[in-house]
């Protein structure tokens, strides 16, 4: 105990080292708040690692795990950062470019690629960033695309008859995939295909002029087969219709013989029964071949035809 100059009793053991004494609800207080602080800490360093993501976790600028499995994970607090990548397929367009065909014609193509990462960690330590990632499959899409089609004239390229493009994209995507893993970038292109293909201003109008001579060739030829089928069917009718004809006629001839053999054997056994009748009608047909409005006829009187004439029957 001490005495100051006024009086005033002091308690030594009241003070503290900075001179006041800690009560109760402050040390609760100070609790609370440390309590909170390391649970917003916690909680500020668990992230959630969702469906079609990597999470990139670092540690002084070097990755230091990859996680790919969705779920929650954590970081070390102060130490390590998490950053996102893709997991999906990604379509990237690829600038145009302009190249020679073999047949030393300048054409412009467009193309775009369809990728995805295989390796977050090759991919950063090799491309860095999405952007070099990109980069790095655009020039060589560019350099093998450019080698390709190189090797193939101008109208092999555009004219659908005799374009090459479904193996030629599929082989333009197998060698950008092999030079990628070559240099262990990480990525993978799942196809690459051509969607536009241009001639350069001054190219185009020769270019469209020949197509145009080319398909009206290809129309006169089309005419061509047309009129040689269409002649080759007129014969084969006519031959046919000539067949069918002769045919016919054969068979007419065949049915009137048979007819005019039946009549005759008729004739022979009508006539036959009664040989008198059979010559009347002779004697009458043969009246209707010789005697007309003009004709004149001096027969005697006792002549069968004269008798006849005159309507003597016996």
């Amino acid at each position: 105990m001490s005495e100051n100059g006024n009086g005033n009793v002091i308690d030594m053991n009241e003070r503290t080292s900075n001179g006041f004494k800690w009560s109760g609800y402050t040390k609760i207080g100070i609790f609370l708040v440390l309590l909170i602080a390391i649970i917003a800490l916690v909680f500020a360093n668990l992230f959630i690692v969702k469906e079609g993501e990597f999470k990139v976790v670092r540690q002084f600028g070097e990755v230091v795990r990859i996680e790919s499995t969705p779920g929650l994970s954590y970081k070390i607090p102060f130490i390590q950062s998490v950053s996102t990548l893709p997991k999906y397929q990604m379509t990237y367009d690829v600038s145009e470019a302009e190249i020679n065909t073999k047949d030393k014609k300048r054409m412009i193509i467009d193309n775009y690629a369809v990728w995805k990462i295989v390796d977050p960690k090759m991919m950063i330590s090799n491309a860095r960033t999405l952007e070099g990632a990109e980069a790095r499959m655009e020039e060589f899409i560019y350099s093998v695309v450019r080698s390709e089609l190189g090797q193939l004239n101008y109208d092999e390229i555009i004219n659908d008859e005799k374009s090459s493009r479904g193996s030629l994209n599929d082989r333009v995507t197998d060698l950008v995939n092999e030079l990628l893993s070559q240099d262990n970038y990480g990525i993978t292109v799942t196809d690459v295909r051509m969607k536009r293909t241009d001639l350069p201003a001054e190219n185009e109008q020769s270019v469209y002029t020949r197509m145009i001579s080319e398909r009206e060739s290809k129309a006169q030829e089309y005419l061509s087969m047309g009129d040689a089928e269409k002649n080759r069917i007129e014969a084969n009718t006519d031959r046919e219709v000539k067949e069918v004809l002769a045919k016919a006629q054969a068979d007419a001839e065949t049915i009137r013989a048979e007819g005019e053999a039946e009549a005759a054997r008729i004739y022979n056994a009508s006539f036959s029964k009664d040989p008198s009748f059979y010559s009347m009608f002779r004697t009458l047909e043969s009246y209707k071949k010789t005697i007309n409005g003009e004709t004149v006829i001096v027969l005697p009187s006792d002549s069968p035809y004269a008798r006849l004439l005159m309507g003597y029957t016996e």
